[in-house]
C-alpha cells in the first residue's frame, strides 16, 4: 500500500504551526509498513485543495489528511473526498449529539455552524468518534482507494489514529512490520554506516536505515513476518551483530535517551553524584532531574560561573586560574574534585568552555570546553573542541558530559 500525508490549512502553509501531524503519522506508517512516497500541505482554497487530493490519489492507495473538518466555510476536505468518492453527506445525529455534550462540557455555546462536522458520508464511509474534540474523523473506502481524514489538533490526531485507524490499517496488511532502534552515541552518521556497511548491505529481511537524531546516530532495523514475534525473532541476531561491531557507542535500543541511560547505572551502580557547571549553566544537571528517582543519587550542582564561585564554592587554586586561566584543563580538574568533596559524593562532574560567539582566541577559540570527571577520588579531564551557535555548543558539551560519563561507569562495572 502506498500512501500519502496531507496536511490542510494555510497556518501551516504559512509556517504558523509546526506540522508535527505528519512526523506522528509517517512514523506510525512505516511501523505497519506502509510506504509514503510524499507529504504535502495545502491551503484552505477549494480549488488547490480538489487538485491537490485528485492528484495524490493518482499515485498513492491510501491518503492521509489532517486538518479541514472544523465549522467554518473554508474547512472543506470532507466535501472535497466526498466529491472525489461521488458520495452524499448526510446528518449523523450521533456525532451531533457528540458535538452538543462537547460544547456543553466546556460550558460553551454551540454556534449552528457547528452542525457541519456532524455531516458524514451516506455510504461508503466509517465515522471516526472524537473523544478529546468536536470533529469527528472519517474513512471513504471505494475501488482499491482510501481517505483517513482526521482532525487538526494533534491531541485529537494522535489518538485517534491509535484507537481507531491503525487497527483499520492494520486488517489491511497481509504481514506485521516490527522496527527496533539501536542507538549510537558521539559517532556520526557517516562513521557509523561505514563501520557497519557490510552488514547494511548483506540484509534484505530485516532491513537496517541509518539516520542522525540530535546528538546522536541511530541504526533502525526493520522486520517483515506473518507475525509480531516472527519479525521479532528476527530482528535479534542482526541487531546483536550491530551491538559487538560498534562496541560501546552503541548505548541502548528503543525510545529512550542518553541522560534517562545515565541515570539508570547511577542508581543501578548506587553512585551519588554531583555537578559543577560554569559555561553549560546548569544543563547538566536539569538533564539527568529529568528522571523520576534521581534524588536518591544525584546530590547537588552549582553554577559557578565567576572564578570567584569557583575559589569560594569548589576551592579551585588562585594560582590554577592566575596560570591556566578558568578553561583549561587544570581549572575542570579542581572543579570536579571540588565538587565531589565538598558535596561528598562518589562522582564529581564539571564543565568549562567558551560557547561564543565572542570571547575566544587563537590559543582558546570559541567551542573550546574541558570537561572534568573525579570518580571515587580519581580525577581525569578531558578536552572537547565543538561548533555551531552559542546553544547548541551547550547542548554538545552536556551530551559529550553525560557519554563520557557512562563510559567510564561501564568501564567501572567490566573492572
Amino acid at each position: 500500500m502506498k500512501a500519502e500525508i496531507l496536511a490542510v490549512g494555510t497556518e501551516i502553509l504559512l509556517g504558523d504551526i509546526l506540522n508535527t501531524n505528519a512526523q506522528f503519522l509517517a512514523q506510525e506508517l512505516a511501523t505497519l509498513g506502509i510506504d509514503v512516497y510524499y507529504q504535502t500541505v495545502v491551503g484552505d482554497n477549494p480549488k488547490r485543495l480538489e487538485d491537490t487530493i485528485f492528484h495524490a490519489f493518482s499515485r498513492a492507495d491510501l491518503i492521509i489528511t489532517t486538518g479541514g473538518l472544523g465549522p467554518t466555510e473554508d474547512d472543506l476536505t470532507k466535501e472535497t473526498a466526498a466529491k472525489y468518492f461521488e458520495e452524499e453527506l448526510v446528518l449523523d445525529e450521533r456525532a451531533l449529539g457528540r458535538i452538543r455534550k462537547y460544547f456543553d462540557k466546556t460550558g460553551r455555546k454551540m454556534t449552528e455552524n457547528n452542525i457541519k462536522q456532524a455531516m458524514v458520508p451516506a455510504k461508503h464511509g466509517i465515522v471516526l468518534y472524537n473523544d478529546n474534540g468536536t470533529a469527528p474523523g472519517i474513512i471513504m473506502e471505494k475501488n482499491g482507494k482510501i481517505i483517513v481524514m482526521l482532525p487538526g489538533p494533534p491531541k485529537e490526531v494522535v489518538p485517534m489514529f491509535r484507537k481507531q485507524v491503525r487497527p483499520y490499517l492494520e486488517r489491511k496488511q497481509e504481514s506485521t512490520v516490527v522496527s527496533e532502534i539501536l542507538r549510537v552515541a558521539n559517532v556520526g552518521e557517516s562513521t557509523m554506516e561505514s563501520m557497519v556497511k557490510d552488514i547494511i548491505d548483506a540484509q534484505t529481511n530485516p532491513t537496517i536505515a541509518p539516520y542522525a537524531k540530535d546528538s546522536e546516530a541511530i541504526l533502525r532495523v526493520t522486520a517483515k513476518a506473518e507475525s509480531a514475534e516472527k519479525a521479532e525473532e528476527m530482528i535479534q541476531p542482526v541487531m546483536e551483530k550491530l551491538k559487538e561491531r560498534l562496541g560501546e557507542a552503541a548505548y541502548a535500543m528503543g525510545e529512550t535517551n542518553l541522560q534517562t541511560v545515565v541515570a539508570k547505572m547511577l542508581l543501578e551502580q548506587e553512585k551519588t553524584i554531583a555537578v559543577a557547571e560554569s559555561c553549560t549553566g546548569g544543563m547538566v544537571v536539569s538533564s539527568l532531574v529529568e528522571y523520576p528517582g534521581i534524588s536518591e543519587v544525584l546530590l547537588e550542582g552549582c553554577v559557578t560561573y565567576s572564578n570567584d564561585a569557583k575559589m569560594r564554592r569548589l576551592g579551585v587554586q588562585k594560582e590554577t586560574l592566575d596560570t591556566y586561566g578558568a578553561v583549561s584543563a587544570e581549572t575542570a580538574a579542581e572543579m570536579a574534585e571540588g565538587i565531589a568533596k565538598t558535596s561528598g559524593a562518589a562522582i564529581g562532574i564539571s564543565t568549562t568552555g567558551i560557547a561564543g560567539p565572542d570571547g575566544g582566541t587563537e590559543e582558546k577559540p570559541v567551542g573550546l570546553v574541558y570537561l572534568g570527571l573525579s570518580i571515587d577520588g580519581v580525577v581525569k579531564t578531558k578536552e572537547i573542541r565543538l561548533a555551531g551557535s552559542r546553544s547548541r555548543i551547550r547542548e554538545r558539551a552536556v551530551y559529550q558530559a553525560l557519554d563520557w560519563l557512562r563510559k567510564e561507569m561501564l568501564h567501572g562495572e567490566q573492572r
